[in-house]
């Protein structure tokens, strides 16, 4: 995967999160809440998943919400005819955290490696 300079950055910048996020991750799915979690990467309020980690608590500029597919569903954030194309790019990266980032450049779905 040919990495884009911004992805770089937000890869570097969320170097310090992701114990706490392959932790959450794995609690989500060991007790059967999603196959599919979902990390809201935001540095302003949102209405969506569960506050796991404040910017003002850590060392960084992210708020990180827990959130799951199923939830991105029923906001109607994600199509629920896009829900199998989903699971399969989901799946398609094993060994990745599933972010949805947004920031001034708008709302992303990125795969950080863990």
């Amino acid at each position: 995967m040919n990495k884009t300079p911004l992805f770089k950055q937000l890869e570097k910048e969320l170097e310090g999160y992701k114990n706490t996020l392959s932790q959450a991750a794995e609690v989500i799915q060991d007790q059967d809440v999603s196959k599919f979690p979902i990390f809201v990467t935001h540095q302003n309020i949102v209405d969506i998943g569960i506050n796991i980690v404040e910017k003002g608590e850590v060392q960084g500029n992210w708020s990180i919400n827990a959130s799951s597919l199923e939830e991105f569903v029923a906001k109607q954030i994600i199509n629920p005819e896009k829900i199998e194309d989903f699971q399969m790019l989901y799946r398609s990266h094993p060994s990745d955290l599933c972010l949805f980032v947004l920031s001034d450049l708008g709302a992303n779905f990125v795969f950080l490696p863990k």
